[in-house]
């Protein structure tokens, strides 16, 4: 007896196998395109999600023999929209979260009433599906009104697998269309933009059957049909789950094509200043506040791909260039950042480039310089000054070196969580939950990975980053 676990990313889709004591049996990945037609726009081929799915969930399945799959459940990348018609055909290629085209669109957010702006409970930012379907409305009215269905992305892709269309809370409060006092859809506010109710599905809980495994999916896919599918919930509330993260109190920071620092909270407190977010959590009784870093991953990536490096000669560099790059300074500024980071026109460079710098010398302040972010985040989260450890996940999160400058640059001892997929571990335990296995969440928690600690602060190099990192604040408030 066996669960499915698939996490649709940004840039690949992971599949994982587990068994009910928590063991993984297989893990699997497929990669897709992620692209940029025009400055600020951020796409991708719903298409091409459910061909690398079907290709992942086969591979991973391979390397296993007489294994009985009970249940299905997904996590995904959050705040995209993919406009679909009353089959699940997607009417244009999906926006995603680091899509920054609907910046004007913010104008009808601030034009809303107080009131109502309150109880959204977040800052507001282009890269959400109600400000991107604002600007689908308003410039390609045709794709719009063919449009049966704005889905978030791992719900399109639960559409592929059931032929039925839901949401679950983590997903639908982080789409600037959700009333977190009323814990629903925010209606009079999507009234008041414009948009059309009908295009949002029901909200579901991310641990209920959404639906169960079409005959022509299960085909695809090589799995029984019927398979109950869990609503599944948003990649970093998957990733608290599939970390056992279930109570408040620590700090998790998850590293991948972003970085999101988030900590849970019984009550649905907003931060008054704006600065970070507010989303449902996937246990079905908590919220988390959540400082989210757009320039992390998705730019070491390009980075990488500029310097024609490999990711261990990228992370490597932190270790074999002293801090501070012999003055070389990067601002990691390439898509417009969250709202903790106040400098809306900030953009990328490199500072203090001179001609006996290097190419690690160069790789190394970029390492800096998104670290550098990071820290940013977390001193926006309310509870930083109260924490001293910080629980570290995600595949970006793997090398020795750069957790140490991590570290360092944040002077906090880093907790690894012993699991390489926290998020796509987390949709295996909701599968778990809508298949039975266990009532609840928190039933999952002697399921938790260890931590250990795999990184504290060197103290000299503390205080040497702590000016560095003043030069930076001087450069990025410049």
């Amino acid at each position: 007896m066996a669960l499915l676990g698939i996490d649709l990313g940004t840039s690949s889709v992971k599949v994982v196998v587990q068994d009910i004591q928590g063991h993984t049996l297989s893990v699997s990945k497929a990669d897709y395109a992620v692209t940029a037609p025009q400055p600020g726009w951020s796409e991708s081929n719903p298409a091409e999600w459910w061909s690398a799915t079907i290709a992942a969930v086969q591979a991973a399945l391979a390397r296993l023999s007489h294994i009985e799959i009970t249940a299905i459940g997904l996590s995904g990348q959050m705040h995209g929209v993919v406009l679909a018609d009353e089959g699940g055909q997607p009417v244009r290629v999906a926006m995603l979260w680091s899509d920054t085209r609907a910046q004007a669109e913010l104008e009808q957010y601030h034009s809303l009433p107080t009131f109502l702006k309150e109880r959204l409970a977040n800052p507001l930012v282009p890269g959400m599906a109600g400000p991107m379907l604002c600007w689908l409305a308003k410039h390609e009215a045709s794709s719009y009104q063919k449009a049966r269905w704005a889905l978030q992305p791992k719900d399109w892709l639960r559409f592929c697998l059931t032929d039925e269309v839901a949401t679950d809370p983590s997903d639908a409060s982080a789409t600037l269309l959700y009333d977190l006092r009323a814990d629903s859809w925010a209606d009079d506010i999507i009234a008041a933009l414009g948009l059309n109710r009908s295009l949002f599905p029901a909200i579901v809980p991310s641990g209920a059957v959404a639906g169960r495994l079409s005959a022509r999916a299960a085909k695809a896919l090589g799995l029984p049909a019927e398979l109950p599918v869990a609503t599944g919930a948003a990649d970093t509330a998957a990733a608290a789950l599939g970390t056992g993260l279930l109570t408040p109190g620590p700090i998790q920071l998850t590293l991948g094509t972003g970085a999101q620092l988030m900590q849970l909270s019984a009550e649905p407190s907003a931060d008054p200043r704006g600065r970070t977010h507010l989303y449902r959590a996937a246990d079905g009784t908590h919220w988390y506040a959540m400082a989210a870093v757009q320039n992390a991953g998705l730019v070491l990536n390009w980075v990488r791909q500029m310097f024609n490096a490999s990711w261990d000669e990228l992370y490597a560099s932190a270790a074999s260039v002293p801090p501070g790059a012999e003055g070389l300074l990067f601002l990691p500024y390439l898509t417009k950042e969250r709202p903790h980071h106040t400098h809306s026109a900030s953009s990328g460079a490199f500072l203090g480039m001179r001609i006996d710098h290097r190419r690690e010398h160069l790789l190394h302040a970029v390492l800096e310089g998104i670290a550098f972010g990071i820290r940013g985040a977390f001193e926006a989260l309310p509870a930083a000054t109260k924490t001293s450890t910080l629980r570290l996940a995600g595949g970006g999160s793997e090398h020795p070196a750069w957790r140490q400058m991590l570290a360092n640059i944040l002077n906090r001892e880093l907790l690894s969580v012993d699991t390489p997929a926290a998020s796509v571990r987390g949709a295996a335990l909701l599968a778990g939950i809508a298949g039975g296995i266990w009532a609840n969440a928190q039933e999952t928690a002697s399921l938790a990975p260890r931590t250990s600690l795999m990184a504290s602060p060197a103290q000299e190099q503390v205080a040497v980053y702590n000016c560095i990192y003043a030069r930076y604040l001087e450069n990025i408030n410049n």
